[in-house]
């Protein structure tokens, strides 16, 4: 277990399959998650450290909800979801692995997509390296820039 906030530790690296970091906003960012329910799965945070969204100013909070929009449309270029979950766990009670930095998750989701090995075997399967889809999904932030 790394030191400190996973989160704080990740923004101040370059931005590389090393921190995950797809892209960056002035408030906030979006990052993959190292350990996803499938293939896209992102996180938008804060780049301020704080454990809930009352804690946030407006304009972030307003950011965190562009980005996470951003995110599904990015998401549904590269991969092509039937649809996604979002939400936040907010608090440890809540099932938050990370209970003092706020985020939000962008997850893609197919039909079918949850399976025997995922739901009887707890194992997730995985079609690409972590290294392609950050790859896919940077390239993909990139070309809604332009």
């Amino acid at each position: 277990k790394e030191e400190g906030c996973v989160f704080c530790n990740a923004q101040a690296k370059e931005d590389s399959t090393a921190n995950l970091i797809v892209f960056r906003g002035q408030r906030a960012f979006v990052i993959l998650n190292l350990y996803p329910y499938t293939s896209g799965h992102v996180m938008v945070i804060p780049f301020e450290h704080v454990a809930t969204f009352e804690e946030l100013p407006p304009a972030t909070r307003s950011e965190m909800m562009e980005l996470a929009s951003l995110s599904m449309s990015v998401l549904r270029k590269v991969y092509t979801p039937q649809g996604f979950n979002m939400g936040a766990n907010i608090g440890e009670s809540a099932g938050a692995g990370v209970p003092g930095h706020v985020h939000i998750h962008v997850v893609p989701r197919w039909g079918g997509d949850t399976n025997f090995m995922s739901t009887l075997g707890e194992t997730r399967v995985l079609p690409e390296s972590i290294e392609e889809t950050y790859k896919r999904v940077r390239e993909g932030f990139s070309s809604q820039q332009k």
